[in-house]
């Protein structure tokens, strides 16, 4: 009966073993030419795709994001990320400063951070009354039933991610400087609301995972699983086929004829690597 117990132990996903970089790179080499496959469809198909990214700050949104969009076309694949809301935007109807980057035909739209950010991060730190956090809870699942009645593929992804993990990832930005821009004053407050967050993610979750929008949460603890997990994910949930196409051939180079390279002085840069 113990050596029952340490077995189902050792297979709880929180020790799962980290991938290791050889075995993360093949996976996502495989993955990101599927995600071609399903660029060239949604433009063939004309399909219209909209992922939202949510969770706590570190959770491993940005990574997430840069996994999924870095061998597709930027045209194809639009990554929105809003600043702060102007004076105008503010009094505007809330969801209307959204609607303009939705996608249109032949488009994935990614937002980093999304409308949601009422039910979460402006409502933690007290950005909006609890009347229009109610009030966004109880139209938003209305809008987003209009967005996929338009034909609109909605995925709705939230990374979670444990206190211990997040603590150290903040910490290791402090340290970093290629990440340090990464913490905002914002983000400091925000860390010792934890359970603040908890509430507002649970009410968020029970208001807004719908049948026509389900939230779908991914483990974020292992950045590179959970990558591999969310476009394995996202690749599962919109139908594609591979769109046929002509062998591609590299045309002849024409004959330079009178051409002669100029004596122009041409400014290279230094080459110190």
């Amino acid at each position: 009966m113990a050596k029952n117990k340490k077995d189902a132990r050792k297979a709880t996903p929180a020790e799962t073993p980290k991938l290791t970089n050889k075995d993360y790179q093949q996976e996502l080499d495989h993955l990101h030419v599927e995600l071609v496959k399903l660029q060239e469809w949604v433009q063939h198909a004309g399909l219209k795709v909209c992922i939202v990214f949510e969770g706590r700050d570190g959770a491993g949104k940005g990574g997430t994001i840069k996994a999924l969009t870095d061998r597709v076309s930027p045209r194809v694949f639009r990554v929105v990320a809003l600043p702060a809301p102007t004076e105008r935007e503010k009094s505007q109807m809330y969801l209307q400063r959204y609607l303009p980057y939705m996608p249109a035909a032949g488009e994935v739209v990614i937002f980093d951070r999304s409308w949601y950010n009422r039910a979460g991060v402006e409502r933690v730190m007290g950005f909006c009354s609890e009347e229009q956090v109610a009030g966004f809870l109880k139209s938003v699942p209305q809008v987003e039933h209009a967005f996929v009645d338009s034909g609109i593929i909605l995925l709705k992804y939230w990374l979670e991610v444990s206190q211990a993990e997040q603590t150290r990832r903040l910490k290791a930005r402090i340290s970093d400087g290629r990440k340090i821009w990464k913490l905002s004053p914002m983000d400091l407050k925000s860390y010792g609301r934890w359970y603040d967050y908890s509430r507002a993610r649970d009410a968020m979750f029970a208001a807004t995972d719908t049948a026509h929008a389900p939230w779908l949460v991914a483990n974020s603890n292992d950045k590179r699983r959970v990558r591999l997990n969310i476009i394995s994910d996202v690749l599962s949930r919109i139908p594609y086929r591979e769109v046929p196409r002509e062998k591609v051939k590299l045309p002849a180079r024409q004959k330079p004829g009178d051409y002669r390279e100029p004596d122009y002085p041409f400014k290279f840069i230094a080459e110190k690597f």
